[in-house]
């Protein structure tokens, strides 16, 4: 069997609905179906997952490139979502019949491609990165206005020779393992006690394993917990929506909403239905027992 792949493009628009179509076309055209998309008009910013080999990918992710590079002019772009990239960040992740190392080599090959035929350079994250790994946040600090001053300091992008596009500034290109995208909304403007949260929660502050988190203001007012899960086996959902319910609590504040971006694994949706009811879940085709 063909190694399959997915890729997960976040790019900086998510309030024309015509930009998030021409990027869907772009992916049908190389041959491939998006399997889920999601637009979020607060972030400003639009998630897609799509399967495929890694040739078609790669050619998916180019073409995707190329409509957000000529769509989104990031010198304008305002949102909730920190950002360096018209397309953002570019997610090779490893499937069946390959590895996360077979995604990196996917994903410096998209990077030398886009450079090569749209001149928007790129930095490698997670595995994808030479030498010692480097996070998201560290490759995104600063956001897309600060690229020139790191540029002035002196800094290069992982591929091309300068650090940001006029327009489309950089992108984030990386290989990991499956992540799971979870948002816990509170009912609270308190962003103080959102960062309070964020620090106790992700993993490089000494919290949870595997778990990364931001809190972002949203334009009603109120205070997004947004979390990556990088292996939801070692950290459930349904743990990290408890500690900052109880944290929220103690703080006069309470979980308003909780939102998925993307998919996730079956056997974490399983876990999470089975925390919520108290009992085992059978999955359909499955045996109960």
């Amino acid at each position: 069997m063909q190694p399959l792949f997915e890729i997960v493009p976040n790019f900086s628009e998510g309030r024309d609905v015509t930009v998030v179509d021409e990027a869907v076309a772009a992916v049908e055209r190389c041959g491939l179906r998006v399997a889920h998309r999601t637009s979020d008009p607060v972030h400003h910013r639009s998630v897609l997952t799509v399967f495929g080999s890694g040739g078609q990918l790669l050619e998916a992710a180019v073409a995707v490139a190329a409509v957000t590079a000529r769509r989104i002019d990031l010198r304008t772009h305002r949102g909730a979502h920190p950002r360096i990239g018209a397309l953002d960040i570019l997610p090779f992740v490893p499937i069946a019949g390959a590895t996360v190392d077979d995604a990196a080599a996917l994903a410096r090959r998209a990077a030398a491609r886009i450079w090569d035929e749209l001149h928007i350079p790129s930095f490698f994250y997670d595995v994808a990165s030479r030498g010692e790994p480097r996070t998201l946040a560290d490759v995104r600090r600063g956001e897309f206005e600060g690229l020139a001053a790191r540029a002035l300091a002196g800094e290069q992008p992982d591929v091309g020779d300068v650090i940001a596009h006029p327009s489309a500034g950089a992108i984030a290109i990386g290989a990991r393992p499956v992540l799971v995208a979870f948002n816990i909304v509170l009912d609270s403007a308190d962003l103080s006690l959102g960062r309070r949260i964020a620090r106790t929660l992700r993993e490089r502050d000494g919290g949870l394993r595997t778990l990364r988190v931001l809190a972002l203001a949203l334009e009603d007012g109120r205070v997004q917990i947004s979390c990556n899960f990088t292996d939801v086996a070692a950290t459930p959902l349904s743990r990290v929506v408890g500690v900052v319910e109880r944290m929220a609590r103690r703080h006069g504040a309470c979980v308003a909403s909780c939102e998925l971006i993307g998919l996730l694994p079956r056997a974490a949706l399983v876990a999470l239905a089975a925390h919520a009811l108290g009992a085992e879940v059978p999955v359909i085709g499955q045996s109960a027992r």
